[in-house]
This record gives C-alpha cells, sequence and structure tokens, in this order.
C-alpha cells in the first residue's frame, strides 16, 4: 500500500480537490468521478459525497493508495 502525507493549511479540503492534488487525478472533475464510483473511503467508511470535508486527523483511501492529512 502507497502511503501519502497531505499538510492541510486550512480548516478543511474538499474531497474531490484532495485526490487532485496529492496527484491521483489531473482535475477536481476527475476527482468526483472518481468519488461517484465508489471507491473512495474516509476514515474506513464508504464516502460518496464528492465535496466531503475532509478536515486534519482523517485518512482517506482509494484503491492502494493511503492518504493522511495533517494538520500544518
Amino acid at each position: 500500500m502507497q502511503k501519502v502525507s497531505f499538510e492541510l493549511n486550512g480548516e478543511f479540503v474538499e474531497l474531490n480537490q484532495l485526490l487532485k492534488l496529492v496527484g491521483l487525478c489531473d482535475s477536481g472533475g476527475a476527482g468526483k468521478q472518481i468519488v461517484a464510483s465508489g471507491d473512495v473511503k474516509v476514515d474506513g467508511k464508504q464516502e460518496l459525497r464528492k465535496t466531503a470535508k475532509i478536515r486534519a486527523g482523517q485518512q482517506v483511501s482509494v484503491g492502494d493508495v493511503r492518504i493522511s492529512v495533517v494538520g500544518v
């Protein structure tokens, strides 16, 4: 499993934008498609809300990639 750490500079980041910012897709629209496919889990639970607010301390999984969101 590939582990990626993302530094959060604000209160939250939208899920589709997070996928774009860590390089899993080329655009926010592509991020929305990944979320809609049902392949994204937040803290171990399937997440279908494309613009879900992801905050520091949460874990996002897509396939074999795990993203740890850390505060600055």
